[in-house]
Formats: C-alpha cells, sequence, structure tokens
C-alpha cells in the first residue's frame, strides 16, 4: 500500500508538486477508506472526482454523506467546472473523517513544479506533508517538464535550456524545504529506478518510489 509506505496518519495530509499527486490523491483514498472515512478536497482548485459523492454544503450534509458513503469530496463550486475549499475549515474537516487528503497546488499536469511565493497552500493543521515528483521529467529540458521553470532553474542553479537531473531536483526540493516525505511517481524503467535512488540519495526525509498506474511501490529511505 502506497499510504503505508508514505506513513500516512490519521489527520489532515497535503500534497503538492507533480508528476501525478491527484492520482496519488484518489490511490491513498482508495486505501484509506478500509481504514476509516475520507475526506478529499483541496486547498486551491481541482477537477471534480467523479468516483466519490460531491458535498458543497455545510457539516450536516458533510456528516450525513460520510457516514453513508465512507469517502467523498468536500468543495465549493468554482470557474471552469471545478472545485475550490470547502466551506469549512480544514480543522472542522478534520473532526469530521479519519482522513483528510488535501491537494494543496497545481503543475498543470507537469512532472516538477518549483513555488511561487503564494503557494503552496498547506492547512495549518496538517500532519503529512508530501511532495511529488514525476520521474518522467528526468533527463527532459526544465522548460519542458518543470511548471514555473524560471523558478525552478534559479533554484536548481542551472539554465531552463539545461536537462533536469536528480541532483538538480534534490537543490530544488531542499531550497524549498515544503515536504516532510517525498513521492516520486511514474518510476517504470530502470532508468527511472536509478534516477529516483539517486534523488533518494540527497534527501534526509522520508522517500518513497513507484508506479501508480502499475500499482508497483517501494520505499527508498
Amino acid at each position: 500500500m502506497v499510504a503505508e509506505l508514505l506513513n500516512v496518519d490519521k489527520g489532515v495530509t497535503a500534497l503538492l508538486g507533480g508528476g501525478g499527486k491527484t492520482t496519488l490523491l484518489y490511490a491513498l483514498a482508495d486505501e484509506l477508506c478500509s481504514l476509516g472515512t475520507v475526506i478529499l478536497c483541496t486547498s486551491t482548485h481541482i477537477r471534480v472526482p467523479e468516483q466519490y459523492p460531491l458535498v458543497t454544503g455545510g457539516a450536516a450534509e458533510l456528516t450525513a454523506a460520510v457516514a453513508e458513503y465512507g469517502a467523498v469530496c468536500a468543495g465549493t463550486p468554482a470557474e471552469n467546472g471545478k472545485l475550490t475549499a470547502p466551506e469549512l475549515s480544514f480543522a472542522q474537516l478534520a473532526a469530521l473523517a479519519d482522513y483528510v487528503l488535501v491537494e494543496a497546488d497545481g503543475s498543470r499536469g507537469l512532472p516538477l513544479k518549483a513555488h511561487a511565493t503564494h503557494e503552496p497552500v498547506i492547512p495549518a493543521n496538517a500532519g503529512n506533508v508530501i511532495l511529488v515528483v514525476g520521474a518522467d521529467g528526468f533527463g527532459e529540458p526544465v522548460s519542458r517538464v518543470c511548471h514555473r521553470p524560471e523558478r525552478w532553474a534559479e533554484l536548481a542553479g542551472c539554465g531552463t535550456a539545461d536537462l533536469v537531473t536528480p541532483e538538480r531536483e534534490a537543490r530544488v526540493i531542499l531550497a524549498e524545504d515544503l515536504g516532510d516525505r517525498v513521492y516520486i511517481n511514474k518510476v517504470e524503467t530502470a532508468a527511472q529506478r536509478a534516477a529516483a535512488e539517486e534523488l533518494s540519495s540527497y534527501l534526509a526525509c522520508h522517500v518513497a518510489a513507484g508506479s501508480l498506474h502499475k500499482g508497483v511501490f517501494a520505499c527508498l529511505r
């Protein structure tokens, strides 16, 4: 189970970065609903998930939905059919379910990202903060695979035309110091596995890697 590998505890878990963050959100929800009740939501914007009942109301509506379904999505309708944060605070959400999973930033579908000053929006009561990295970004130009490439390159000490390497991604992660654990997704080849292991060697936090698509995971640190 990826939730077990990432040591996801009860309470609020924030997910940030790129490389399959929303897919990880759903995978964690699927696993954790066998252990307790789950609320999925965002502190920024997400697409409405099709596989979970959507609750847009207050505490009474959400309490009833959690009791009936076990895992639900809570949010406020926004532009372009997306959701923004629920009307309840994250502290209130944590009182209504065992696990609250929060997507805390966006990456425009890219494997890697650097953060602007206004992001990520991590709930103050988040006990777990998972940074997601897409291994398919390694070996590609910064400008092609990084959200906010100029900022990423600045933190990595390279140019936007340079290639992403595990060492450069580690520099970005260490400079931002945002997550207390890292999940490297889309590790599906021997080269990607080697890159994931190299990235892990530069980090002191807990690191897991694997492929959400294939359902294969491993702990690296």
